[in-house]
């Protein structure tokens, strides 16, 4: 049965499972399709999909995932479908909704966002502006923070969602020829093997601390942190609320700099909410204080006991890098926190063998060997006609 594409261009939600295989099999034909999704997870710690956009050439389809009785499994099929790109712009949230409901990661994949930054568009530019510039439009913004959940979605909502794939198909058509003049098709390659890779939304309670921004002082801490994060991470997974529900991030620094092993410890706290000590909560907590406690510290990761005990010719090291990726961004026309971000920077000021993604792949190629040359004296940062330069030295 032909597909009649004329209705699959209206703002209609496809809300049934025949009608979405039909545009799946229609968009299978495609080169690329363009894909967003509308979410809410302020109350959850996983995303709740609340709408599906894509678009073809000519056919674009929004889908209800909400829909009573909708089975999702063409939509999959069509993510999997080596033959078909799809393109996203910031695809980090979308693919991991995905990740999570289908247990694979879309492929291939290209993503404008980063597509954008590696032509020079700025750091994380937004898809506004990318619109802006490429597509030569302007997005009405007013729905962007509506309630995707509630139904009926209203037309305005439909479409300014429908508007963040049509135009991401001109988006996407520009930024590969750029990608085509310029020569950094393999820079964004490298990017996107990283975003089609299923470890990248894998969410180890282990490692959990991480995110926590906490200066310590002993590996007994460092331990802790690490236990009652990952405790907290386990908690918040399996009741889906946010890991805030459970106890805020400063909680759980302040726990593990403290590290209480009595309900009259944890009581005195600031941090935790009055009452928490005797509750569940309170004996997960000492649980897992506790375990950290018992860890032997020669199985903890390694970690920065704090930045501010680095060495002032360290620090300085790491200031002169930061101008000169400054310097070879802008002669590049690259976004500098594509290349390497402040953490990056500061590992390498302090050792040459640090493993960081400014040492790897084409990062490496474009600022990480520069970085290692000027910590050698093997190169210069100074001034001429007026403007910062490097050269060789004795150059």
């Amino acid at each position: 049965m032909p597909l009649d594409s004329g209705e699959l261009t209206r703002m209609d939600l496809i809300t049934d499972t025949k009608a979405l295989t039909a545009l799946c099999k229609a968009l299978a034909h495609e080169t690329f399709v363009t894909v967003d999704t509308e979410f809410m997870r302020e109350t959850t710690y996983w995303p709740d999909l609340c709408l599906i956009q894509i678009a073809g050439a000519e056919i674009n389809g929004l889908i209800d995932p909400m829909a009573e009785g909708i089975d999702l499994k063409p939509f999959f099929a069509l993510m999997n479908n080596e033959k078909v790109l799809k393109v996203f712009h910031a695809a980090r949230q979308d693919v991991e909704i995905m990740v999570h409901l289908a247990g694979t990661v879309p492929h291939p994949i290209f993503d404008t966002q980063i597509a954008a930054m590696v032509c020079g568009f700025g750091d994380q530019v937004s898809y506004e502006a990318i619109v802006r510039k490429l597509a030569k439009a302007q997005i009405d913004k007013s729905s962007r923070f509506t309630d995707w959940s509630r139904r009926p979605l209203t037309e305005k909502q439909l479409t300014y969602a429908l508007s963040d794939v049509t135009h991401l198909r001109t988006v996407y058509e520009k930024l590969k020829i750029e990608l085509d003049a310029n020569g950094r098709e393999p820079w964004l390659a490298q990017e996107m093997a990283i975003l089609m890779a299923i470890e990248t939304y894998r969410t180890e309670p282990g490692d959990a601390w991480k995110r926590i921004k906490v200066r310590l002082k002993s590996k007994k801490q460092l331990a802790v942190l690490i236990a009652v994060a990952g405790w907290r991470e386990l908690e918040a997974q399996e009741k889906n609320v946010p890991r805030s529900r459970v106890i805020k991030d400063d909680a759980v620094a302040e726990v593990a700099m403290q590290m209480p092993q009595s309900k009259e410890a944890l009581g005195q706290l600031r941090a935790l909410p009055r009452g928490m000590a005797t509750s569940r909560t309170g004996d997960g907590l000492l649980r897992a204080v506790k375990d950290g406690l018992g860890r032997d510290p020669l199985t903890l990761p390694h970690a920065n006991w704090g930045r501010e005990e680095s060495s002032e010719s360290t620090q300085a090291a790491a200031e002169i890098l930061k101008l000169a990726l400054k310097v070879v961004c802008e002669r590049e026309g690259l976004a500098p926190k594509l290349v390497a971000n402040t953490s990056d920077i500061e590992a390498v000021a302090e050792s040459d063998e640090a493993d960081v993604p400014l040492m790897h792949g084409w990062r490496r190629e474009v600022f990480g060997n520069l970085a290692l040359e000027l910590k050698r004296g093997q190169a210069m940062i100074g001034f001429k006609d007026g403007r910062v330069v490097i050269a060789p030295a004795g150059g």
